[in-house]
């Protein structure tokens, strides 16, 4: 199409379906996803990664799928299940391909299961996208499920993806007993700067025509989006998605800080909105306030009658002048959301 012809692209670039071959690997998600491989290895039992919406946890979950799949580990994966404990039973079981029957049946079903596998020296994982929305009930499952066991293993290695409501739902007193189970426990949270501005590459690296390798975006456009979108990777897709669009629409091949402003302004739920301090505004507002000044000086000098005038202009450039020096050292910030 021509949107991606006029940038060079193959493919969007900052899509919001999470895509594991756009990843970009953040020492910390490396560490995360190393460590659930550590902890499923040695029998941990439950695993845990909360973090709020955007910040990479089915991202994370997507990659870890990847590895189990390739591995040959057996994978049951659910996301978002809101359901009641007797249909997480089936769900797991149709995942893991046994028959349904009665909620004693299926356990005994998957029981025998996990045994053969334990035999057969593979593990046995449950990996749960959106844990949250299994509420008191269907966590409650979660636990029981992780009892089945021999006198040294678990039987069923179990992982849950959660938004920062699942924290608060273990917090409870009838939970605790789930809680105490969670052998490891990890966090995702927004990027850092450099980060922001690799991941921003990365992503238009990953979707470029072979052999095109021009900048799309300026450097100050890149810090000027993952300042606005607080460094949460989502929210910079949906940003620099924009200041796409906002460039092609004006016919330019490169993004630079007033493309970022536009899709900045028409994203005032999401964005940040940030003041951005003209040097050149700045220079001639300075300037002109030492011109005042000097004038006032003189006139002062020269004719003390004019004392009262004269304080009084000093005072009204002070007011122009000592903002002007404090936007300079540090720019200001506006939230709209």
């Amino acid at each position: 199409m021509p949107y991606l012809a006029h940038f060079g692209l193959k493919e969007h670039p900052f899509t919001l379906t999470p895509n594991t071959n756009q990843y970009f690997p953040i020492d910390k998600h490396v560490e995360i996803i190393q460590s659930i491989q550590f902890g499923i290895a040695r029998n941990t039992g439950i695993l845990k990664v909360v973090g709020d919406v955007g910040t990479g946890k089915t991202m994370l979950c997507r990659l870890l799928l990847r590895k189990l799949v390739g591995s040959d580990d057996a994978v049951a994966y659910l996301n978002a299940p809101q359901v009641d404990p007797e249909s997480l039973v089936a769900l797991v079981c149709a995942e893991f391909g046994l028959e349904a029957g009665s909620r004693p049946q299926m356990l005994q079903a998957l029981n025998t299961f996990l045994l053969e596998q334990h035999a057969l020296g593979r593990n046995a994982v449950l990996i749960v996208d959106e844990a949250q929305a299994l509420g008191p009930a269907g966590l409650e499952a979660v636990r029981l499920l992780s009892n089945l066991e021999t006198e040294r293993n678990k039987l069923l290695q179990i992982v849950m993806f959660g938004q920062s409501e699942l924290d608060d739902l273990l917090q409870r007193a009838d939970l605790r007993q789930i809680n105490q189970r969670i052998g490891f426990s990890f966090n995702t949270g927004p990027l850092n700067t450099a980060e922001a501005v690799h991941y921003i590459e990365h992503r238009v690296k990953t979707a470029r025509v072979d052999g095109i390798d021009f900048p799309i975006f300026t450097e100050r456009a890149m810090t000027v989006l993952a300042e606005s979108a607080a460094f949460v990777p989502r929210v910079i897709n949906i940003l620099a998605d924009k200041a796409l669009l906002v460039a092609y629409g004006e016919g330019a091949i490169q993004v630079n800080d007033k493309h970022a402003e536009g899709a900045i302004d028409d994203t005032p739920q999401l964005a940040r909105r940030l003041r951005l301090q003209r040097r050149w505004v700045k220079h001639l507002l300075i300037g002109v306030v030492a011109a005042e000044v000097a004038a006032v000086i003189a006139l002062f000098t020269l004719n003390p009658a004019l004392q009262g005038w004269a304080k009084e202009r000093a005072a009204v450039v002070r007011g122009l002048l000592l903002p002007a020096a404090k936007s300079e050292a540090a720019p200001t910030v506006a939230t709209t959301n």
